[in-house]
């Protein structure tokens, strides 16, 4: 589910910002500590979020490990609050209009939204935020760099409203058990990836249950 891994960006020098160091892998830790040696040493190392693909290796480097808070600086880079895949998930912005995007957009395919708490709603919001912002590039947690940062927040928008709209088409046909939604709203998922089509499902019902748009004889 991480691609071909997380991936992790050095920012800056003298000393340079570590991102998302990924997991605790000696190779992988010891090339950021020398890449980093390069940059002047790590003075600082933020994570997106708290998944532990981002941070198990966080601590191994020496320096202070922070999950910043909206609007906080470290190193020249401006954190905002950007929830839908973590409550806690924060991007981090140049001044240039470069994002370090953590789990909120991937290279390539799309993100897991869980249920819990409306968090599909709060992930289109934070889609919105960006787009509302001058972006030049992207720079993920997992895939390779996104150069045109508008089309993909398009396409990520219009993924998620793709499926409510054929979520909402099966309660217009009668349906009402999770499984025949599943099915007619997921129909192209191959077989293996139904468990995270069925939880990215839980996720859209419970937005329009918010919304007052989910159907009183929904069943199980």
């Amino acid at each position: 589910m991480t691609l071909e891994g997380t991936n992790t960006y050095l920012y800056g020098a003298d000393p340079c910002v570590v991102i998302d160091p990924g997991d605790d892998d000696p190779a992988h830790l010891e090339a950021i500590r020398a890449a980093a040696a390069e940059r002047g040493g790590v003075g600082t190392v933020l994570v997106t979020h708290s998944h532990s693909d981002h941070t198990t290796g966080a601590d191994q480097l020496g320096a202070p490990v922070v999950l910043p808070e909206d609007g906080e600086e470290h190193g020249g880079l401006t954190a905002l609050a950007t929830p839908g895949h973590a409550a806690e998930h924060v991007v981090f912005l140049t001044a240039d209009g470069v994002c370090f995007c953590g789990d909120l957009v991937l290279g390539l395919g799309s993100t897991i939204v869980p249920p819990g708490g409306n968090s599909l709603a709060a992930f289109l919001d934070s889609l919105a935020l960006l787009q509302a912002r001058d972006l030049s590039l992207m720079c993920p947690g997992h895939g390779p760099w996104i150069t045109d940062p508008e089309a993909k927040l398009v396409e990520y928008v219009e993924h998620r409203m793709m499926r409510e709209r054929r979520l909402l088409a099966a309660f217009d046909s009668g349906e009402r058990s999770r499984a025949a939604l599943l099915t007619a709203a997921w129909d192209d998922v191959p077989v293996e990836l139904l468990p995270m089509a069925a939880m990215a499902m839980e996720a859209h019902l419970e937005k329009l249950e918010a919304e007052a748009r989910l159907p009183f004889d929904l069943v199980e």
